[in-house]
């Protein structure tokens, strides 16, 4: 491969997508991959969780249609799990965090339900996702990031376009 492969994981909210798209943005030979538009736009959606008032994608199709695109090498994957793609296929995870009180007022302006900001909340406050990264990956490719404003996001790119020029310093 002559790109690496970066998972952009995170609480819904925490600022995935912005990272993404930032990234990219500075490096357009990078493809962004927003899973949750990709699976609906790829006819990866199964069924809809209504107490979770979000879509249900086929892990499995989902996969068989990112396999070549990994192998190939420069995407940007951007979801809110991480553990479902294989090791094999990824160079970076981007862990996002969010101080919860920024994250609380950033779901709200999604017009997310109480229960949904909750359990987002919830699952922030534990870890969850940076635990999920840390036990399905080689914890030497698993980065935390927090992202609160601008500032933030400037510098969190700034680290990415750092690692991303020793990664190709190492592999090219």
């Amino acid at each position: 491969m002559k790109l690496p492969n970066i998972i952009i994981t995170g609480t819904p909210g925490s600022g995935k997508t912005s990272h993404a798209e930032e990234f990219v943005s500075r490096h357009p030979e990078f493809k962004h991959i927003n899973v949750s538009e990709y699976a609906k736009l790829n006819g990866c959606i199964e069924g809809y969780d209504k107490d979770r008032d979000s879509s249900i994608v086929d892990e499995d199709k989902l996969l068989d249609l990112l396999e070549p695109l990994a192998n190939k090498g420069g995407i940007v994957i951007d979801w809110h799990c991480c553990e479902i793609f294989p090791e094999r296929w990824i160079d970076l995870v981007v862990v996002i965090r969010c101080d919860n009180s920024i994250l609380y007022d950033r779901l709200v302006n999604r017009g997310y339900s109480e229960n949904k900001i909750s359990e987002n909340i919830e699952c922030e406050i534990m870890c969850v996702l940076l635990f999920e990264a840390q036990e399905n990956y080689n914890k030497q490719i698993v980065v935390e990031l927090h992202s609160e404003d601008l500032n933030m996001l400037d510098n969190n790119i700034d680290r990415l376009d750092q690692w991303l020029n020793n990664w190709l310093d190492n592999n090219n």
